[in-house]
């Protein structure tokens, strides 16, 4: 059969119905023609992803000295069943008698003839199928429409010049949007607003219902201002509230543009990209994203969504029809774009699927994401929308208590960003009142509290001028790298060390504390050893114990160093930060702010030590500086020696995680570990000390530094700073594929049994410095108000013990200081002190024990 340039497409459960009139080849010449109406089914195929044909049908209609043609398609309800059914309105046209017949399409690819009307006029205007199924147009301006169940036209008594939607109103049937000359009443009423309206743009919107001949107030589609523009409408939600209808629409006007309307007021409007907009329809993506397909008359379409505001998402060119169903069956719909193409026959041979989200696939291109298909998946897919469309109305009260909530907390971060700023620039800070915060304080107001932040701040030891000998900045990957190098002296006087970052801009969106990750890198000199103090896997509480204010003191550096190690004088603090943030602000002004504890060993008291905060300086960034690579780590190769500078090495040393690893071998020994290096990771060794090297091997493990130390030729320590563990994988199997079978390779905790062992030693020492300290508080002793010593006021003779027990009085003395000392032990027990110090001291306690639970977790 030869097809005609006719085509129509449809979309039906996920289907594309493509309907072709085509006659037959032997009876082209024939005097009897014969016309056939031929109809496809077309499946996306998942796996070839491609439309495949499930099954065809032929309507046969004699056409002799007849034109056919098909007018319209559409899926209408077949008020006999109640069952949605794909229908077409088919015209032919003999001489000046034309006639017009409507089919119906079963799920066997059977054709009904539902009725049939003769006119003699052609229909031209506003021509819409609807249920019934009903055939609605526009003539002379008038409106007329023919149903199944009447088969007879009939004529609506009104006058319009245009229609612009037809469909289902909620307890009003099926109702017509059209567009009129305005009917004027002889008197003004109580809606003289749009009588006025209506009087000065000359036209005015209307609603009809075909049921009941009823007449809709056009206010609560839209103003009638607009019913010289608007060109088409789809309503989207109409419902009955207090006797009032409620209607959400969107209309397409001549001034391409589409407005979004809610309860006759307009809520939205988007220009589209092309000229004269033709028809929308509305899709639901799984994301619950509601959006519109907009046709144009040139054959270009766009896609315009609709979250916060109305915006073009996506458009495209030669567009011959645009289906909107769920075709890859994923319980939502998508829109299937056809594209119009002159060189392949195939109606479907070039398509694109896609929802603007997950969903995204072209003719001959694979989408990422599929959709596992499952039988009864959109019944199920339509019921589960339902239940979480319930929960979703449920929650939103929940949202805006949320969002509340956000809003104090960041109101309050702001607040003590500000504090935080005139701290470190000593400047005196006022707090605004919680009253007019909205907050209610959680203590009572005391006017000179015992632990003032001005208290807190005398109290400080002094700082250094010069603690700190250099401030830098590096970018290692999506990273940004800000390091300290701190003065010795000025560093064993510091427990507990951090840094943070605080933006100078004054952002009100946003919170200025920028989240980082804090970390001590120490250099020897020899530089033959590498010490990161990295973040580590805790180990499993065994009781519970208080909650430190960070995190950090389970990681605290101790004051006293090993001697093996030879430090260079200078310790160097890094933060770690995501880049990609930053980079959102173009430019960017950073306050890097160092905190600390600052110790006093007088006695080995801890409880001299005092939190400090101090500005190290501002870092710099902008874009063009990232993009110019001003910042970036270079490791080069020259003559066999990785040139990186010490900056940089720390940067990566930052970024990266350590791991050690114990290789033991009995039967032969460990020389293919180093070649392994050397060759196949492509390492070179920094020029400061060849055991610490770089490897420039292309791909992910690019940029790991390995140490390899040999204890024996039978036995080494191989350390891997990596960025991830994609990358230790990837090392560890290249690495068991040179080394013999025999070997055995175990994960080793992080630092060395001799370290450790130290200090544990030094925090067992802490510890029971600390226990010792709680004991005896000369706080304690002021609130006892027993006294102390001996009662009677008498002066005991501290003699020796042989020689009191000489003699009878001897014996008496000593009993009676025996008996002193007793009752004093008992009234020393038996103290009382309050609940500040208290926790003070068991703080200081926990503490201690943590940092002692952690060095032996460590051993173990």
């Amino acid at each position: 059969m030869l097809p005609c340039e006719q085509d129509q497409f449809l979309s039906y459960n996920g289907e594309v119905l493509v309907f072709q009139l085509s006659k037959p080849k032997l009876a082209e010449e024939a005097d009897d023609k014969t016309m056939n109406l031929c109809v496809r089914r077309m499946a996306f195929n998942r796996d070839t992803k491609l439309f495949v044909q499930k099954s065809s049908g032929v309507f046969s209609m004699h056409a002799s000295h007849s034109k056919i043609e098909m007018i319209s398609c559409s899926c209408t309800t077949d008020s006999r069943t109640g069952i949605i059914l794909p229908c077409i309105l088919m015209k032919k046209k003999k001489q000046n008698n034309v006639k017009y017949f409507v089919l119906l399409l079963h799920s066997s690819n059977q054709f009904e003839q539902s009725f049939y009307f003769k006119l003699d006029y052609e229909l031209k205007e506003d021509i819409r199928l609807f249920a019934g199924p009903s055939v609605l147009w526009r003539h002379a301006n008038k409106l007329f429409y023919i149903s199944s169940s009447t088969c007879v036209v009939q004529s609506a008594p009104v006058q319009l010049s245009s229609v612009v939607w037809t469909g289902e109103i909620v307890d009003e049937g099926t109702a017509v949007l059209g567009i009129r000359t305005p009917c004027l009443p002889e008197t003004e009423d109580a809606d003289g607003f749009s009588v006025s309206d209506r009087a000065i743009w000359g036209s005015e919107f209307f609603g009809y219902v075909i049921q009941t001949q009823k007449m809709l107030t056009g206010t609560c589609f839209m103003p009638h201002a607009y019913s010289r523009v608007v060109s088409s409408v789809y309503i989207c939600k109409s419902e009955r509230w207090k006797k009032q209808l409620r209607i959400s629409l969107v209309a397409i006007t001549h001034k391409n543009q589409l407005i979004w309307f809610q309860n006759g007021v307009p809520k939205g409007v988007c220009e589209l990209p092309y000229e004269k907009p033709c028809s929308v329809k509305p899709a639901v993506t799984s994301s619950n994203d509601l959006l519109f397909a907009v046709s144009f008359a040139s054959g270009n379409s766009c896609v315009v969504q609709r979250r916060d505001s109305l915006q073009v998402a996506s458009k495209w060119q030669k567009v011959k029809c645009v289906l909107v169903d769920d075709f890859i069956g994923s319980g939502s719909e998508q829109l299937l774009l056809l594209f119009k193409d002159d060189s392949n026959t195939d109606v479907l041979s070039t398509f694109k699927i896609t929802d603007l989200g997950e969903v995204n696939c072209a003719s001959g291109i694979n989408y990422k994401h599929d959709v596992p298909a499952a039988e009864g998946l959109q019944e199920n897919g339509l019921l589960t929308v339902r239940a979480l469309e319930t929960r979703l109305q449920a929650g939103w009260t929940s949202v805006r208590e949320l969002q509340q909530h956000l809003g104090l907390q960041k109101r309050v971060i702001l607040e003590s960003w500000r504090a935080l700023i005139d701290l470190v620039e000593e400047r005196t800070h006022i707090l605004p009142n919680a009253r007019e915060e909205g907050l209610v304080s959680l203590w009572d107001d005391v006017e000179n509290p015992p632990h003032s932040l001005s208290k807190e701040t005398s109290l400080a030891s002094k700082v250094p001028e010069h603690f700190t000998q250099e401030l830098w900045q590096r970018v290692v990957g999506d990273s940004l790298v800000v390091g300290v190098k701190l003065t010795e002296s000025f560093y064993l006087s510091l427990s507990d060390v951090s840094l943070s970052l605080v933006m100078d801009q004054d952002f009100s969106s946003i919170s200025p504390i920028i989240k980082c990750q804090s970390k001590i890198i120490k250099l020897n000199k020899a530089f033959s050893a590498l010490a990161v103090s990295s973040s580590q896997i805790e180990p499993p509480p065994k009781k519970m114990k208080f909650d430190l204010h960070s995190k950090n003191n389970l990681r605290k550096e101790f004051p006293k160093r090993s001697s093996s190690i030879q430090l260079d004088g200078t310790k160097t603090v890094t933060a770690v930060t995501s880049l990609s943030p930053l980079l959102a602000f173009h430019h960017v002004c950073c306050v890097v702010l160092l905190h600390a504890r600052k110790q006093n060993h007088q006695n080995d008291s801890l409880q001299q030590s005092k939190k400090i905060t101090l500005l190290c300086g501002k870092i710099l960034l902008s874009l063009e500086d990232i993009s110019n690579g001003r910042y970036s780590v270079k490791m080069l190769r020259d003559n066999g020696y990785c040139t990186g500078s010490v900056e940089d090495i720390l940067a990566v040393l930052a970024v990266s995680v350590r791991f050690s690893f114990q290789i033991v071998s009995s039967d032969c020994t460990l020389t293919p570990v180093g070649s392994w290096l050397l060759g196949e990771m492509g390492c070179t060794p920094f020029k400061e000390c060849q055991d610490n090297i770089f490897c420039h091997k292309a791909g992910n493990v690019h940029g790991t530094i390995f140490n390899w130390t040999l204890k024996n030729p039978f036995e080494g320590v191989l350390t891997i700073f990596c960025r991830n563990l994609t990358v230790l994988f990837q090392c560890l199997h290249s690495l068991t594929r040179v080394l013999p079978p025999s070997c055995s390779v175990k994960l080793l905790r992080s630092g060395s049994k001799a370290v450790l062992t130290e200090q544990l030693a030094l925090a067992l020492e802490k510890e029971m410095l600390t226990l010792k300290n709680s004991l005896f508080l000369k706080e304690t002793k002021a609130e006892n108000s027993l006294p102390w010593g001996n009662e009677s006021g008498k002066k005991i003779n501290n003699s020796p013990l042989a020689s009191l027990l000489d003699t009878e009085e001897g014996v008496q003395q000593f009993r009676k200081k025996l008996q002193n000392e007793r009752e004093e032990s008992v009234r020393s027990m038996n103290q009382t002190m309050n609940g500040a110090l208290y926790q003070k001291t068991a703080l200081k306690i926990a503490e201690a024990q943590l940092s002692s639970d952690m060095i032996v977790w460590r051993l173990s």
